[in-house]
């Protein structure tokens, strides 16, 4: 029993240690990656922009407007619906008065080409668009004046195929939002710039995409996504194993957290790992080797002496000043003040990473899927009173 004990100590000190190290050179990865400038020349061509919405989400109006008052000479946005009883109709009218037809159209549309909501709303949506250039931006961003020229400004180069920018979460009021907020700000989007600099992966962030129209149309368009968990990684996966480029923007959009109840944030947070897992199974699996925290609470309770403490408080301390070192390099004041979760949100992030191998059916906005291969998804049942 002794021995086994001391092999599981040994086991765990594996994590502790790749998750301390990881979190040090993540704070210098992001220092590289902001280092890079983000190109500047005078294409500015006209751009569609395709803004899905559905239901009331929190500063939805104001996030909305942030996209019709950009700098930027000649755009149309096209905020879509699937069903005109939809609470957000009336806003998006409100938008349409107050800045124009020209500039603005709204479009109610039924397509139902796949299981995924989010495509199905931009099909009705592209079908409005003026323009080569594509932006899909997601209706929970806040975007400052100058996102439009930034995201496709890249496009310039006819070797780049899309374009991404990196997020952080915002305006968290509860615990649970705030829990997420750590999840997206302190843990996914370190890894995701700490991969795109040291060439790990590559990924393609869904909030926020922009592409060429005929781009898409030669990765098999918007329908052939319909059915896919995880549309934005197919999209940047096509896009790099044809042999164009996939620009990761140095710079940072804000999306806005909403969620009703803590049982929400536990349910996207399976959902976030089953993506993930979906997405990169190999990358998804290695994260074991980076969980520190979780690891280090196993490593002193077995123990249960003042060095397993030790190591346990060193190990919480590297990952809170490393994470606050982090947020401080972009400016992120809000993941600073929430900090003392971390702990917390790293310990139960184990639980899901386990989930996510386990449960096979996923809930997006109210209604239950079935995840099937190679990423893709089926229809359930509609659950009520839930969902993300």
């Amino acid at each position: 029993m002794l021995n086994l004990i001391n092999s599981l100590q040994i086991v765990t000190l594996l994590p502790i240690l790749g998750g301390s190290v990881f979190s040090v050179l993540t704070l210098g990865t992001i220092k590289r990656f902001f280092k890079r400038k983000p190109t500047r020349n005078p294409f500015t061509p006209p751009v569609s922009v395709l803004k899905p919405v559905r239901g009331l989400e929190k500063n939805l109006l104001r996030n909305l407007k942030t996209i019709a008052t950009q700098d930027y000479p000649d755009y149309q946005v096209i905020y879509s619906v699937q069903d005109p009883q939809d609470p957000a109709y009336p806003i998006l009218k409100e938008i349409q008065q107050e800045l124009g037809k020209e500039r603005i159209s709204v479009v109610i549309s039924t397509v139902e080409a796949g299981a995924n909501g989010k495509v199905n709303n931009l099909l009705g949506a592209i079908q409005e668009a003026r323009h080569d250039i594509i932006i899909i931006s997601d209706s929970d961003t806040y975007l400052q004046p100058d996102y439009i020229k930034n995201i496709v400004n890249p496009l310039a180069n006819p070797d780049v195929g899309c374009v991404c920018t990196p997020f952080k979460v915002t305006k968290a009021d509860t615990w649970y939002e705030k829990m997420e907020l750590l999840t997206m700000n302190a843990d996914f989007m370190p890894s995701v710039m700490f991969a795109e600099v040291t060439g790990a992966s590559n990924s393609c962030l869904g909030p926020s995409i922009a592409i060429r129209r005929s781009t898409l149309d030669q990765l098999g368009g918007l329908e052939s996504l319909a059915d896919y968990l995880v549309e934005d990684y197919e999209i940047g996966r096509r896009v790099w194993t044809s042999g164009q480029k996939m620009v990761l923007l140095p710079y940072i959009i804000d999306v806005v957290v909403d969620l009703a109840s803590w049982k929400n944030w536990w349910s996207h947070q399976i959902y976030w790992d089953q993506n993930t897992y979906l997405a990169r199974p190999a990358a998804f699996i290695s994260t074991i080797l980076i969980r520190s925290i979780p690891f280090a609470l196993i490593f002193s309770f077995l123990r249960w002496d003042i060095i397993g403490l030790g190591v346990l408080t060193a190990t919480i301390l590297v990952r809170v000043i490393t994470a606050a070192m982090v947020a401080k390099e972009i400016g992120d004041k809000e993941t600073i003040k929430s900090l003392y979760l971390l702990p917390f949100r790293d310990a139960v992030g184990l639980i899901f990473w386990a989930l996510a191998f386990t449960q096979r059916t996923v809930i997006w906005r109210g209604v239950e899927f079935k995840l099937t291969s190679h990423g893709k998804m089926v229809r359930n049942r509609l659950i009520q009173n839930g969902g993300q």
